[in-house]
């Protein structure tokens, strides 16, 4: 079984790829996500890359290898589900869950997960919208696009939360946002750095770094 750190190594190493399109994961943006010394770092790369997880890149970067992926999804899922099960079975509010599912995370088996994913009714997505790996691996991430680039007049439906911090997640809900949230674009001012939606009867006015951290698919 790997270790608690090498999970995370992986887990983490897999969302920078993600987010930047493919591109080789940095040291340092590494570090900063897991809060540890680019030195740790680049020794555990090696570790990893010995193990066969990782490709590493000195100067470049590193990228996942099959098996390195395979073992990202499989945290991922579990990650994703547990955060699912918290919310529905516990009443836990979607700020909440994150932070229980990592420590949960690295304990449960494959088959309880499994049993989970089941007793859910095979869910598609954990309860801020990112898409949950199959027990097969694979990975469904729908077409949905930031906030930000969405024009006036457009309808949309809020699908997906990037910024999972407790901070971010409670402003959304203060504000009336949830995934599943349907409204209507009525000004995008690139400019000014604000995009005004209408939510119900009411307006919502969002700076673009929050705009940007909310992706939305296209339709009430």
């Amino acid at each position: 079984m790997p270790s608690l750190t090498v999970e995370n190594y992986v887990k983490t190493i897999y969302q920078i790829v993600a987010a930047q399109g493919g591109s080789p994961a940095a040291t340092g943006r590494i570090a900063t996500a897991l809060g540890v010394s680019p030195g740790t770092v680049t020794s555990m790369l090696k570790t990893l890359s010995e193990s066969k997880l990782v490709t590493y890149m000195p100067y470049e970067g590193v990228q996942l290898t099959t098996a390195g992926s395979a073992l990202a999804l499989r945290i991922l899922r579990r990650h994703r589900l547990i955060e699912l099960f918290l919310s529905r079975t516990l009443d836990m509010t979607w700020d909440e869950v994150h932070a229980e599912a990592e420590h949960i995370e690295h304990a449960v088996s494959d088959l309880l997960v499994d049993r989970i994913d089941a007793r859910l009714g095979f869910p598609e997505a954990d309860p801020h919208g990112d898409p949950i790996p199959k027990a097969d691996g694979s990975l469904h991430t729908p077409d949905a696009h930031t906030l930000t680039t969405r024009t006036p007049g457009e309808q949309f439906r809020l699908s997906r939360v990037i910024d999972q911090s407790p901070e971010f997640l409670r402003f959304l809900s203060e504000s009336g946002l949830a995934v599943g949230t349907a409204g209507r674009v009525m000004s995008n001012r690139s400019e000014a750095g604000v995009v005004v939606i209408q939510v119900g009867d009411g307006e919502i006015t969002l700076g673009y770094e929050a705009a940007g951290k909310i992706l939305v698919t296209a339709g009430g």
